[in-house]
């Protein structure tokens, strides 16, 4: 996702990653950020699959300090009875492949009181979850056009 237009920095988690845990640690990240002068706007979180999750639970640690979330194949999880605490905060934007049994974020986005936006699209590759696999154009397009408007 290379691009001149921002920069990236991307954590390799190890395998059997706590959640919780390491969303802390982004959190925590997130906050040094903020702290040192970033403008919230310009912070998008993202993840894909378990590191949605992941990201998901950070959104929810950062409700004193909101920042741009993408959710990629996420809300299967999320959303269930088990996870119904967690909430987003600030800017959502979730893409869901029509095949993958990970659908829409709706019930995230209605219990989620401090979302200041939410938005949402499908992609029809019939590549189920392994549409996120690979950087194609069906999500990276969105994706980077989301990040470039809300860091305007």
């Amino acid at each position: 996702m290379s691009d001149n237009e921002y920069n990236l920095i991307a954590y390799h988690r190890p395998k059997g990653t706590d959640p919780f845990k390491h969303a802390k640690m982004l959190a925590a990240n997130v906050k040094k950020l903020l702290e040192n002068g970033v403008d919230a706007n310009h912070i998008t979180i993202m993840g894909f699959s378990r590191g949605a999750f992941i990201t998901a639970i950070t959104s929810h640690n950062l409700e004193e300090t909101p920042v741009n979330t993408i959710l990629l194949a996420a809300c299967g999880r999320i959303v269930s009875s088990k996870y119904a605490h967690i909430k987003a905060n600030g800017k959502l934007f979730s893409i869901f492949e029509t095949t993958d049994g990970n659908g829409t974020c709706n019930k995230l986005k209605n219990r989620s009181n401090n979302l200041q936006s939410f938005e949402e699209i499908s992609i029809s590759t019939g590549k189920e979850h392994g549409a996120f696999y690979r950087p194609i154009p069906e999500w990276i397009i969105p994706v980077k056009r989301w990040i470039k408007d809300k860091n305007s």
